[in-house]
């Protein structure tokens, strides 16, 4: 059976003729998870999708890769067509209105399965500090929920997503696990590369606020097709699903080892949102809107509860012309991103009894450092990211700085210095190299970069926000989000930190460092005497927290919106903090976690319906006699 014959696309009559079970705005991991759940147990879901219709062929998913081969820029959207009445801030430059002091930066994708079709694929968990951080630091803010509440559904995500890595190392940076679990697949072994840092680094300690700390490295959980565990679920081999179970050949083969995980892994090893929206699809009870940009949620102010979401929904991406509609269920979910989910709201002019709709905006800031090593250590080779320092992802540091995470990358320096398109231009160019004499340049000066990531926590600021403003409208007519961002020296300490750590590390491999920031860069700064640049990490989250009390947060434990009973916000916007782990195998936990929620609802009121119409029954059959 082929995929695109299971998508139940409809158009605005039926959706307006149709009451749904609930209705989910975006196609990202989030919405996807909560339309499997929903679906798999018999709701009627519909799903909002800003862009155009895509199949799950091997031949739809094969032009995006000939799209990303033939692109001139090789940046995180560039296998996926620009939409002009979906815009994202990676197609689009000035689709944010950065109003500073600096720079939000980083990007998302607008497409069906949404940032998944771009990101990394690394899945860290959260540490139980990180649930914690005030608590145990007097820093940001608490989570309603722990750790432990959470684990099952972690379970449940790294099921999902088919995730591989060592429990054992996660063990030994401070994680919990069930005894006997282990992740579905065994770990991706670490790169060359890796393995020529890890034997000169590793032990290697440094100091920090007068502790010593000692470099430790081990692999990253991952959500890409490794080898299987076969002690996995007491031997119950995990078989990856979706996407992947229809034509093993042509979907989802083992990881080959491309370095261009981001934005696009040509074998589909890399998991996506897609694989999950198959699985609802199949189920015959998700119908899906495509082109339906949605703008506007209606609520009832007498009794608090979202009646309906509108839609503007065009007919061509290369013409602004809409029609509108209106979607209505029982419940909603709103899943796109931190970004666009507070612009939603905020354009909806919602209640908002905290005041914190588009507040505490987080992302991972990252601080970059390269060299080339003395010897050629197979840059190039391996997934995007296979193994790194997860020393500083905890400790009595974060009473004074943010915790941080170290990625070595096996992609070279592309992220900091555009290579290798700039290593060939300066090899003609400055170096006059042509023929076999320019190939063992190449090949000599290429497969010698490192590049070390640094992944720093940003604490919840409360300046820190997605706003509007009615000069600033797209194509559609519809809001842009209004950006105000900055770094506090929380976070700004440890970036300054991580450049120490980076020189340590190349002085003990003997590589020549290359690091430099330019102080033309908008994101550069200066720190006690010495200027760095930031890069954004596209983990967008906060801007509708939870929390405890509907006076200092936007949501519930649930993801329930404190002023609307059945309205959910689901994704990173809902997290009070993200400390020092990529926050997508959160969103999925968290997705599982809510999608259960609204099960128990739904269920607890078609059986109060049954009920009622029962009664109803028995007093018309009383009456009749």
């Amino acid at each position: 059976m082929s995929l695109s014959k299971t998508l139940v696309n409809v158009d605005s009559e039926t959706v307006s003729k149709t009451f749904y079970d609930a209705v989910i705005v975006g196609t990202g991991v989030a919405g996807a998870i909560v339309a499997k759940e929903l679906s798999q147990q018999g709701k009627r879901v519909l799903i909002l999708e800003a862009t155009i219709q895509k199949d799950f062929t091997l031949e739809g998913f094969q032009s995006y890769v000939e799209t990303f081969y033939s692109a001139v820029e090789k940046n995180p959207n560039s296998p996926y067509p620009a939409n002009a009445n979906v815009q994202s801030p990676t197609d689009y430059k000035d689709y944010f209105i950065e109003q500073g002091p600096m720079p939000l930066s980083g990007s998302y994708t607008r497409v069906l399965g949404g940032t998944t079709m771009h990101w990394e694929a690394k899945t860290p968990r959260m540490l139980p500090e990180d649930f914690k951080l005030y608590s145990n630091y007097g820093q940001g803010l608490d989570w309603p929920i722990e750790y432990k509440e959470l684990e099952p559904y972690y379970r449940k995500a790294e099921y999902e997503m088919g995730v591989c890595g060592d429990v054992d190392e996660q063990k030994r940076l401070g994680l919990e696990f069930p005894d006997d679990y282990v992740f579905p697949m065994e770990k991706l072994p670490p790169s060359y590369l890796d393995q020529k840092v890890i034997e000169k680094v590793n032990g290697t300690t440094v100091e920090l606020y007068g502790q010593t700390h000692t470099l430790n490295f081990s692999t990253f959980p991952q959500a890409r097709n490794g080898v299987p565990n076969p002690k996995y679920d007491h031997g119950n081999r995990f078989v990856a699903d979706g996407v992947t179970s229809v034509h093993p050949v042509q979907y989802g083969e083992r990881c080959q080892g491309n370095a261009n995980c981001v934005p696009i892994c040509p074998v589909q090893a890399k998991y996506d949102a897609r694989r999950t929206l198959a699985k609802a699809f199949e189920t015959g009870r998700v119908h899906v809107l495509y082109q339906a940009v949605a703008y506007r949620v209606e609520y009832d102010r007498e009794n608090g509860r979202v009646t309906a979401i509108h839609y503007k929904r065009y007919e061509n991406p290369n013409s602004s012309e809409y029609t509108t509609g209106t979607a209505k269920g029982t419940l909603f979910v709103l899943a796109t991103n931190a970004v666009e989910n507070a612009r939603l709201l905020l354009g909806s002019d919602l209640p908002n009894t905290s005041g914190m709709i588009g507040r505490h905006l987080m992302d991972h800031p990252f601080t970059l450092a390269w060299a080339l090593m003395p010897e050629v250590t197979g840059t190039m080779r391996g997934p995007l990211v296979t193994s790194g320092i997860g020393t500083f992802r905890k400790g009595d540091f974060r009473q004074k700085q943010s915790a941080f995470a170290v990625d070595i990358h096996n992609d070279g320096w592309g992220w900091a210095t555009g290579s290798p398109k700039g290593e060939v231009e300066d090899a003609v160019d400055n170096k006059h190299k042509y023929g076999q004499e320019l190939r063992q340049t190449l090949i000599s000066r290429i497969s010698r970069q490192l590049l070390l990531a640094f992944m720093c926590e940003l604490l919840p600021e409360y300046s820190n926000r997605v706003t509007i403003d009615p000069r600033y409208k797209d194509k559609l007519g519809n809001y842009r989000p209004v950006i105000s961002f900055n770094l506090p020296d929380y976070s700004r300490r440890t970036l300054a930190y991580t450049r120490k750590v980076s020189r340590v590390i190349f002085e003990r491999l003997g590589a020549q460092d290359y690091t430099n920031y330019d102080p033309k860069d908008p994101a550069y700064f200066e720190f006690e005497g010495e200027g760095y640049v930031y890069k954004g990490g596209n983990h967008f989250s906060g801007t509708h927290i939870m929390g405890a009390t509907p006076s200092k947060s936007v949501v519930d434990s649930d993801l329930r919106c404190w002023d609307h009973k059945n309205l959910f916000l689901v994704g990173a916007g809902s997290m009070p903090t993200i400390g020092s782990s990529n926050t997508t195998l959160t969103i999925a936990a968290l997705s599982f976690r809510l999608a259960e929620q609204m099960l128990k609802e739904l269920n607890s009121q078609n059986l109060q319906a049954s009920h009622l119409q029962a009664s109803h029954l028995q007093v018309s059959n009383l009456q009749a006699k």
